[in-house]
């Protein structure tokens, strides 16, 4: 499934296009990633010795810890899910079980060998979607059905069809029936019918209610049972032609797929290139100030049999965390690593520490990254057909203001970028309707306007900024 066959130097050129600096924690995590890979390689006996080196990111919120994992994932298409050590608790209490982490990996990588799948017999489902379109478009004329006196015979007829998986026929096809669905089916081809509206009969998706806390540890979701035993209701949807061939397709790919296959090919998946990144792990220690009535310290010995290497129930099977990578990251301000149990500090060998972030480095991250803030903001406005500029002097002035705000007050890292770049736009962004086209420069005096005296004023930056 994962071709995570990148050198680390091409996993940390990737990171660079989202994540500005941190190459320390960049390179960490990229030679982690290549381990695994080289560790598939090896021989079944020597794969099972070879443990993941689960990394411990140290540094203030917004400097790029979460997006570091996140986009590492993304890189080599791994199941993936980010969990707050605070929303689990020790065994005994309300709360989270610490093994319900794994199975969010699951439906993650289920998702992953899923859209995998549909994408194999993507052209089988798309022709079956097509012609099924044509009927719907150019409907057959219903054939009456002949009563049968023979009720045995009407039942083993029933059965047959249900064991061969064939359709009783419902309709005669004519002539000009025939040439009508020929015709349709060439302007669907063409795209002619697009935005058509139709009606068509689909599944109605029930939202499963979450299971409870007891079932939950021991993998047992009620609601796919339930499910099961209650019978599946068809409603009406009148959408476009085209939003139905979606949907159909997704029907049809259903149905070509094999459940079991995908379950078993997830769990592998989940098992050999899952990554769990837990946050906040400094708000688990003993001395960490959240602790209050629940041990923090047992919600570490919960999490350690996990990281350790363990087998968890899951609806779709045992999964073995043997081999999953986990990244766990907090600022410790109030706590250190060694105030975790030692246990718990020898599984997260490699320890990374994040650099706070300069104003240098608040320009970088304002217009290199392909989704940097400052081109966000020009593509949203460039919807209502205005042009904005942001001169390179109000580019650094924002970054100044930025990097002060953070000293002055919480370092939040660049989520503070999001705030003034907001302040900053908030006229422009409401008049642009109205302005209807223009070009609009953002200048060094426009962001001293609109943000010098907040900047100034400490208590003002703290409330607004």
């Amino acid at each position: 499934m994962t071709t995570n066959q990148k050198t680390p130097r091409e996993i940390v050129n990737e990171l660079d296009k989202y994540i500005i600096g941190q190459q320390t924690a960049k390179k960490s995590v990229s030679v982690a990633l290549r381990n695994r890979y080289r560790r598939m390689q090896l021989d079944e006996e020597m794969q099972q010795e070879i443990t993941p080196k689960n990394l411990l990111m140290i540094g203030p919120t917004g400097v790029g810890k979460t997006e570091i994992a996140r986009r590492l994932a993304k890189i080599v298409n791994a199941p993936f899910v980010k969990v707050e050590a605070t929303k689990f608790t020790e065994v005994g209490y309300v709360g989270r079980d610490v093994e319900s982490m794994v199975r969010d990996l699951v439906e993650a990588s289920i998702t992953i060998v899923r859209k995998s799948q549909y994408s194999r017999v993507y052209s089988t489902a798309h022709k079956k979607a097509e012609d099924r379109l044509v009927k719907l478009l150019v409907p057959g004329i219903k054939k009456e059905k002949k009563q049968k006196n023979n009720q045995f015979d009407m039942m083993m007829q029933m059965m047959n069809n249900m064991q061969s998986g064939v359709e009783e026929e419902t309709e005669e096809v004519t002539d000009s029936i025939r040439v009508s669905r020929e015709t349709v089916q060439s302007q669907l081809e063409k795209g002619l019918l697009e935005n058509r509206e139709i009606t068509i009969e689909v599944e109605e998706k029930k939202t499963a209610p979450s299971m409870n806390n007891g079932l939950e540890q021991m993998g047992i979701d009620l609601s796919d049972t339930l499910s099961a035993l209650s019978p599946k209701k068809r409603i009406k949807r009148t959408v476009s032609v085209s939003e139905a061939r979606e949907i159909l397709i997704q029907e049809e790919s259903e149905k070509l797929v094999n459940d079991a296959d995908i379950n078993s090919e997830a769990i592998k998946l989940a098992q050999n290139h899952g990554i769990i990144f837990i946050d906040e792990f400094d708000k688990i220690t003993s001395k960490s100030e959240n602790s209050g009535q629940v041990s923090r310290e047992g919600v570490q010995r919960d999490i350690l049999p996990i990281v350790e290497g363990s087998l968890v129930n899951t609806k779709y099977g045992t999964v073995s965390t043997d081999h999953i990578l986990f990244i766990a990251s907090g600022a410790f301000h109030l706590s250190k690593p060694s105030d975790l149990i030692p246990e718990l500090q020898g599984r997260f060998p490699i320890r990374v520490e994040l650099d706070d972030l300069t104003a240098e480095d608040f320009v970088r991250i304002l217009t290199e990254p392909d989704n940097a803030l400052i081109k966000q903001y020009i593509a949203l406005l460039g919807t209502e057909n205005i042009s904005v500029i942001f001169t390179k002097e109000a580019v650094e002035r924002i970054a100044q203001i930025a990097f002060d705000v953070n000293s002055e007050t919480d370092n939040i890292g660049a989520r503070r970028l999001h705030t003034i770049l907001e302040k900053l736009l908030e006229d422009l962004l409401y008049e642009s309707p109205d302005m209807q086209m223009g070009e609009i420069t953002i200048t060094e005096s426009y962001v001293n306007d609109k943000l010098g005296h907040i900047a100034k004023d400490e208590d003002l930056s703290r409330y607004i900024l």
